[in-house]
């Protein structure tokens, strides 16, 4: 019998485990520009290791159709690697605890409109999943010399119904 999830919203709270939701909830912490826009800082636990540094690429991912069949999860070894959406397409987000070097038991969450996400270093995570194109992603993540991708095919790949 196949595993299927359900997405659950995106919440800091039920994402903790897995990295940082990035978006403007909570308390302005700065006004700046003449009063004109509010900062919200310091968002994000961004983790390059040592023999890395922060780099910015855009990701274009093909749209995806739900219900849809997950059989890869990858993580980053390295360090973190932050997505942040270019459009309000809707999008999914699929990760998973580790569970002794493989992935455990998955989850997924919907972010609201205008909502990122930063994957903690080591978090097992799902491909990029946009569910309308352009499927245009911000993503800050470690520039190094050093490998910092690994894979995991599922013998037993999920549904993520919705």
């Amino acid at each position: 019998m196949t595993l299927t999830i359900h997405s659950e919203p995106l919440t800091a709270r039920a994402f903790a485990p897995f990295g940082d939701v990035l978006d403007c909830s909570g308390a302005v912490d700065k006004v700046i520009n003449a009063g004109m826009c509010d900062r919200f800082h310091d968002r994000a636990r961004l983790d390059f290791g040592p023999a890395g540094r922060a780099g910015i690429s855009i990701f274009r991912a093909r749209a995806r159709a739900l219900p849809y069949t997950c059989d890869l999860l990858e993580r980053h070894p390295e360090g973190s690697q932050a997505f942040i959406p270019m459009s309000e397409a809707p999008w999914r987000i699929i990760v998973a605890p580790d569970a002794g070097g493989v992935p455990g038991t998955p989850r997924a969450f919907a972010p609201a409109p205008g909502q990122g996400v930063n994957f903690l270093r080591n978090t097992w995570h799902g491909v990029l999943t946009p569910l309308a194109e352009p499927g245009l992603f911000a993503v800050i993540d470690r520039i190094g010399d050093t490998p910092n991708l690994e894979e995991h095919f599922l013998s037993d790949p999920f549904l993520l119904a919705s």
